[in-house]
């Protein structure tokens, strides 16, 4: 006996992830019938749709990460701005894309871990490095694009 083919589902970090790009999800989920977990460890409201799911997990550290990691497939999109864990699904066939639309791919993500790790030690030894810039218009409509090209090969 054989299993069914896996429907590629869409998973969110969901507790970093900005109101924009959730609000995007949730229009795309209804529109293209495709299945959308949000993963939290705090609560979050989501619209009444059969395609919207939310699981809240307990506090800790990197404990979404760990839910998603464990249970996603391959050719599945994860959405999330946490390297390692793009790192972790990648290496398990998934698709991984940052809430600014940036794409992380088996070529890529090696740097970003480095690029990562280097300002992590900057800042631990008092290095003020700054932050993010705050979410553009750009990286609205990158994210936008990136998500659309996703579903359509999804389908």
């Amino acid at each position: 006996m054989t299993n069914p083919q896996h429907a590629p589902n869409i998973w969110v970090d969901a507790d970093a992830c900005p109101v924009a790009m959730k609000q995007m999800l949730f229009r795309a989920a209804t529109r293209a019938h495709i299945s959308v977990t949000l993963v939290a460890n705090h609560t979050l409201s989501i619209p009444n749709s059969p395609f919207l799911k939310f699981i809240q997990v307990e506090q800790g550290f990197d404990v979404a990460d760990h839910f998603i990691s464990q249970r996603v497939a391959t050719n599945d999109l994860v959405i999330t701005g946490d390297i390692p864990l793009a790192a972790e699904v990648i290496d398990k066939g998934a698709v991984a894309l940052n809430p600014r639309g940036e794409l992380y791919t088996r070529e890529n993500i090696r740097a970003r871990l480095n690029m990562r790790d280097f300002m992590e030690t900057l800042r631990s030894s008092g290095v003020d490095t700054g932050g993010e810039a705050a979410l553009s218009q750009t990286d609205k409509q990158r994210f936008a694009n990136r998500l659309d090209s996703w579903i359509t090969k999804a389908q």
